[in-house]
C-alpha cells in the first residue's frame, strides 16, 4: 500500500474554528489542545490553511467536547445549546421503535432545550417527507451557508446510521442565494440543490419513517464515543458506477452489524440475485469484495486514531476475536493494523514536517 492510498479525508478548517471558540470560552490551553490534535497551526489565524485533516479535527473534538460533556459535533457554537444536551438527546431517542418516532421527540426535544433557529420541522406530502430548519435567517456570509448545509447533512447520517440504511435524499433546499460553487453542495448531498427557499430542509421517502432502530445504547456510547468519524467518513465513500453505489447505499452504515444478505439487496433492487452478480461482474467486482471496500475504509479510519487500540478498533468493526480482524485486515491491504498504523503516523509526521 503506497502513501497515497492512505491520503487523509478533510474537512473544513472552519468546523475546528467552532471548536476552538467553545474552548477559549472555557479558558482552555489553545495550544496545548492545538498540539495534541497534531496540528502545526491555529485555525483561528487568518492564515490558517481552508482544511484540516478528519483525524486531526476528530482529535481536537475529542478533547474538546468531551470536557464540555456535549457532543453535538462542534456545529452550532454560542446558539442556545446546553452542554450535553446532544448526549441526552441520543439516549431519549434510542429505545424509539420507529425512525418516524425519532424525529417526533426530537422535536419536542429541541424545542425544550435549543435556540428556536435549530428547531426541526417536519412536513408530509403524500410519499415524501421534508425534514427542515425553518428558522434560519439568509446570510451573505459564504461560511455560513455552508455551516447550514452540513448541518443538514449531519442529520442525515445521524438518520441514516440510526437505521443503519442510508437515506435516499431526493431533493435538498437550502435559503441562501446560489454559492460560486453549487457543485460542492451536490457533492456533500448527492442530489441537485435548490437555494432561495422558505427553509433549510432534505426531503426523503417516507417509507424509511416505518423502518425500525437498529442501534441500542451500547451502539450509541460506541458512537458517541467515535465521532464525529460516523458523520465524516462513510463507509461506502467511493467513486464508481450508479449500480455500485445503489449496492454500497443498501448496505448501509452499521459495520459492527452483519451486511444484509445478496439476496436481500437484489431484493431492494427489484432484481433477481444472478442478475444483480451478473450486472456486478460486468463492473469488475462482486459483493463480497464491495463488503471488504466498506470494512477496510472504516477500518482504516479508526486506525488513524491514535487514542484508539487496535483491539478497540476490531471491536467497532464487529470483531469478537482481534486474531481475525488482524488476518482480515492483512488481507484487505497487505499489511497488520500495527503495521498499517505505524506507517500512516510516519506519512503524517513527514508531511508536517
Amino acid at each position: 500500500m503506497n502513501a497515497s492510498e492512505k491520503r487523509p479525508t478533510y474537512v473544513p478548517t472552519r468546523f475546528a474554528k467552532s471548536l476552538l471558540k467553545l474552548a477559549e470560552q472555557q479558558h482552555f490551553n489553545i495550544s496545548q489542545l492545538l498540539s495534541n490534535a497534531g496540528l502545526d497551526f491555529n485555525p483561528l489565524d487568518a492564515s490558517a490553511p481552508e482544511q484540516i485533516s478528519a483525524i486531526q479535527y476528530s482529535r481536537l473534538y475529542q478533547q474538546i467536547l468531551t470536557s464540555l460533556q456535549d457532543e453535538s459535533f462542534g456545529m452550532h457554537a454560542g446558539r442556545g445549546i446546553t452542554a450535553g444536551a446532544f448526549r441526552m438527546m441520543c439516549y431519549t431517542i434510542i429505545h424509539c421503535e420507529t425512525l418516524s418516532k425519532v424525529i417526533n421527540r426530537l422535536v419536542d426535544f429541541l424545542e425544550v432545550f435549543y435556540d428556536k433557529t435549530l428547531h426541526l420541522q417536519v412536513k408530509k406530502n403524500g410519499d415524501w417527507v421534508t425534514v427542515s430548519y425553518p428558522h434560519y435567517q439568509e446570510s451573505n456570509d459564504t461560511k455560513a451557508k455552508a455551516g447550514e448545509a452540513y448541518g443538514l447533512a449531519l442529520w442525515h447520517r445521524f438518520f441514516s446510521w440510526l437505521i443503519a440504511t442510508p437515506i435516499e435524499i431526493q431533493s435538498v433546499a437550502l435559503q441562501s442565494s446560489k454559492p460560486d460553487n453549487p457543485a460542492a453542495y451536490q457533492r456533500l448531498f448527492g442530489v441537485p440543490v435548490s437555494f432561495q427557499s422558505e427553509a433549510n430542509g432534505i426531503t426523503f421517502n417516507s417509507r424509511y419513517l416505518e423502518l425500525p432502530l437498529a442501534q441500542n445504547e451500547k451502539s450509541l456510547r460506541d458512537f458517541l464515543r467515535t465521532a464525529p468519524y460516523q458523520m465524516i467518513i462513510e463507509p461506502h465513500q467511493a467513486d464508481g458506477s450508479e449500480l455500485i453505489s445503489r449496492v454500497r447505499r443498501i448496505m448501509g452504515y452499521d459495520l459492527g452489524a452483519d451486511f444484509p444478505a445478496f439476496e436481500e439487496v437484489a431484493s431492494a433492487m427489484n432484481m433477481s440475485a444472478p442478475t444483480l452478480r451478473r450486472h456486478l461482474r460486468k463492473e469488475g467486482v462482486s459483493y463480497q469484495g464491495l463488503k471488504d471496500q466498506c470494512r477496510k475504509a472504516a477500518a482504516t479510519a479508526y486506525l488513524g486514531r491514535p487514542e484508539l487500540t487496535v483491539n478497540a478498533v476490531a471491536a467497532l468493526m464487529g470483531f469478537t476475536d482481534p486474531s481475525a480482524f488482524h488476518r482480515s485486515f492483512k488481507k484487505w491491504t497487505g499489511q497488520t493494523p500495527g503495521q498499517y498504523r505505524r506507517e500512516l503516523f510516519d506519512i503524517q509526521q513527514t508531511a508536517s514536517d
